[in-house]
């Protein structure tokens, strides 16, 4: 199958006037609850809010178009307001673009290099981790406008950002709270009256009229930002030099990561909510595609949005036409009704944001993983604390090297190691073994022979007696092997010729470990008639050198 072939093609043959209507019904009414989310990400990431309606409407579009998923909706997303707000903190807005443009070369080249099926290898107590740590950066970043404190930028620290709020918690706003709360709560409760209006776009609607109609003395978008423009700017691509890409390319693999991870979990719920089959590489190619025109427009980061889609799909929606149509909504609302975005109160905009963190905590996901092994409560919660207190990028890059070296570990304790009479389940083939004379010492390996288990085996035959010239090693549980595991065979091979002696490998079963042999030559060097297929073929063979050692023929003629 080719590696870029978007799900528009197949979803629009014979394509009906009930599914056009079903798509277009569904697309406008998730691009009218992309209005408040696009807005508040954009704010809460440090940039200005406009920039969140170019990412929607840009990066949305293209997404449907030539996305590998039938009802992915794209834009931009919690999980990313960590990210940006860093980037934009000490690289600036003309740094995150730059950082935007390459992640998305690099979500191109992953898809290109078919590493789509890859993701799903990322731990999932690491995604919890990060995800978890994310909302809880995302809530506490609120806590200004929530409250309506009168000081000046928030620090990006956690900690830091804490002190200066309780510096200034004396200047507390209480129609702030009010709205705040109240935004909150009609978010959460509105879904029991009607699921057709989203309950932010009614928070919005309540709290601007009231803060218009009373002259409430809270912030606005428009006393913060000004007014917001009506018309998509002109697309300009970044310069890039080698000393750019020097400094932006962690925050650009990040974003990158990030980006495609969400993607391909949101494009995963959404096939099984309508029994579909996403195509992963396409999807990846379609969000590096996105990136790259957002960052042209000056949009941030984009990706697809869970709850965006899961909205989409309940309202009919099954090809990627809803998406076009959630992108030409969000143009229409922008040109004609933009302006009217700059009276919505701020406290509104964090009373959204408090319920997206919530949604995003993962609390019963975390709950289940604090339930589980040992090792996936350290990836949790090493990936969690380093997210909140040091750096997303961190977290995810010491997250996957702890998993790696957690699993290395559990493969390492998986291998054993197990001589003559060791065993507590000894076979016939064994205890036959066992009446052989004392020339001869017989190892059992069991599990992956690679260079974090070789040194067990290479323990074990250190307690051999120097005098035995014969060593019979069985390999019937052993799946695989890598090039250390080969040079401990060839290490002791050689050891054993050296005193005259004979290595005899049984039951090599796997056929990754029979061609690693066959490659390395070390087959050739042990002799053919020295590797048996069965415990018993090796046991005839050490009684023939045996007897042929009592005749005086040379062992290493045989």
């Amino acid at each position: 199958m080719a590696v870029f072939r978007p799900k528009i093609i197949d979803t629009l043959r014979n394509y009906s006037r009930q599914q056009f209507y079903k798509d277009t019904i569904a697309g406008v009414i998730v691009g009218i609850v992309a209005i408040p989310l696009a807005i508040a990400f954009a704010i809460a990431s440090g940039v200005t809010p406009e920039k969140g309606f170019f990412t929607a409407i840009i990066a949305g579009f293209i997404i449907s178009v030539l996305g590998g998923s039938r009802v992915q909706i794209g834009g931009p997303t919690g999980a990313f307001i960590v990210v940006v707000y860093g980037i934009v903190q000490q690289y600036g807005i003309n740094g995150l673009i730059i950082a935007t443009f390459m992640a998305g070369l690099l979500l191109i080249i992953m898809g290109f290099a078919r590493l789509g099926s890859a993701i799903k290898f990322i731990p999932y107590p690491l995604i919890v981790g990060f995800t978890s740590g994310i909302a809880v950066i995302i809530f506490s970043s609120q806590i200004k406008d929530l409250f309506g404190l009168k000081m000046g930028s928030v620090p990006a620290d956690f900690i830091s950002k804490w002190i200066a709020y309780g510096h200034h918690f004396s200047t507390v706003n209480l129609y702030a709270i009010g709205i705040g709360i109240f935004s909150c709560i009609a978010i959460l409760v509105w879904p029991r009256v009607t699921g057709k209006v989203p309950g932010s776009l009614v928070a919005i609607l309540i709290t601007t009229l009231a803060v218009s109609l009373f002259h409430l003395p809270v912030e606005t978008i428009g006393s913060r930002f000004g007014a917001i423009p009506s018309t998509l700017p002109q697309p300009v691509l970044p310069g890039i030099s080698f000393a750019t890409i020097q400094h932006l390319i962690r925050p650009a693999f990040t974003i990158a990561l990030l980006g495609s991870i969400e993607s391909l979990l949101s494009a995963v719920v959404a096939d099984s909510m309508i029994g579909g089959n996403h195509r992963s590489n396409t999807e990846l190619i379609a969000q590096g595609i996105a990136n790259i025109c957002s960052s042209a427009f000056g949009g941030i980061p984009a990706t697809g949005a869970i709850a965006r889609t899961a909205t989409n799909i309940k309202n009919g929606a099954r090809t990627p036409v809803a998406g076009i149509v959630h992108a030409l909504t969000l143009l229409f609302i922008m040109m004609f009704f933009g302006k009217w975005a700059a009276l919505i109160p701020m406290p509104t905009l964090a009373g959204i944001l408090m319920v997206v963190a919530w949604n995003m905590s993962e609390v019963d996901s975390f709950r289940y993983v604090l339930r589980g092994p040992k090792s996936d409560i350290t990836i949790l919660l090493t990936t969690f604390a380093l997210t909140i207190f040091i750096d997303l990028t961190v977290a995810i890059e010491i997250g996957m090297i702890l998993a790696a070296f957690l699993f290395l570990r559990k493969m390492v304790q998986s291998t054993s190691v197990l001589q003559a009479g060791d065993s507590n389940d000894d076979t016939p083939e064994q205890d036959a073994a066992y009446n052989l004379p004392e020339e001869v010492a017989i190892f059992e390996i069991n599990g992956p022979l690679f260079f974090g288990a070789a040194w067990k085996f290479k323990e074990a035959i250190r307690l051999i007696d120097k005098h035995k010239p014969l060593l019979i090693i069985r390999m019937r549980n052993v799946p695989i092997i890598d090039s250390t595991g080969i040079r401990v065979l060839t290490d002791i091979n050689e050891e054993t010729s050296k005193r005259g002696g004979k290595v005899i490998l049984a039951e090599v079963n796997y056929q990754q470990v029979t061609n690693e042999l066959q490659k390395s030559r070390l087959l050739f060097k042990i002799g053919k008639a020295n590797v048996t297929a069965t415990f018993e073929q090796a046991i005839q063979r050490a009684d023939m050198i045996i007897q042929q050692l009592k005749t005086a023929n040379p062992i290493d003629e045989l």
